[in-house]
């Protein structure tokens, strides 16, 4: 489980495909207090360290995760937004997060607000995901609440430290990024159109 607060920028310094499979390498300051097995978000989606090498560790994304997620998209020297799991006790500063990324979404506008940010994103709606006012969304791992929902986009307003601390300050207009669509919300969607 994350919570959606960014950890740390990392940055890919290799990737190599295996089968359908993708092994992504990233360089981290906290890579010396990784384990194997760990898990570690990165731009929102939960992989499994499977090996380390002194600042560099290595990840293995599947066919499934690289169909559903950015991941695919991902080139040498990218930064990426890294969040290591969250530990029992510790404050849920964000939201409940799982790492299991909905969808992707494209941005479709940036508007500078006087010492913020507002990033709009268009997604998919017949996969049935849905946002609220006020509510909770993962772009990238970043936990952020939604402004402007509507039936297929919603945008976010951004504050300095996160367009800095996070690799919202490289996205552009046209840019992919993930979405994980707020856990509680789904189940209660799933159990209305059951009618339960």
């Amino acid at each position: 489980m994350f919570t959606g607060i960014i950890e740390e920028l990392g940055t890919v310094t290799n990737l190599k495909t295996d089968k359908e499979n993708l092994d992504i390498t990233v360089r981290a300051n906290f890579t010396s207090e990784l384990k194997i097995d760990q898990s570690v978000a990165h731009n929102g989606v939960c992989l499994t360290v499977v090996s380390i090498d002194d600042d560099l560790y290595t990840v293995t994304a599947i066919k499934e995760t690289l169909d559903k997620t950015n991941l695919s998209d991902l080139i040498e020297g990218q930064i990426v937004n890294l969040e290591r799991g969250m530990k029992l006790g510790a404050r849920l500063d964000g939201h409940i997060v799982q790492g299991h990324v909905d969808q992707t979404a494209v941005c479709t506008n940036i508007k500078e607000a006087d010492g913020s940010w507002y990033f709009t994103f268009e997604y998919d709606p017949s996969l049935s995901n849905i946002t609220i006012e006020k509510g909770s969304v993962t772009v990238n791992g970043v936990s952020l609440t939604v402004v402007n929902s509507k039936k297929n986009e919603f945008s976010v307003a951004i504050i300095p430290f996160t367009y800095e601390h996070t690799n919202f300050s490289t996205f552009s207009i046209g840019s992919v990024v993930n979405l994980e669509f707020d856990v509680i919300g789904k189940y209660v969607k799933r159990i209305t159109e059951l009618g339960m």
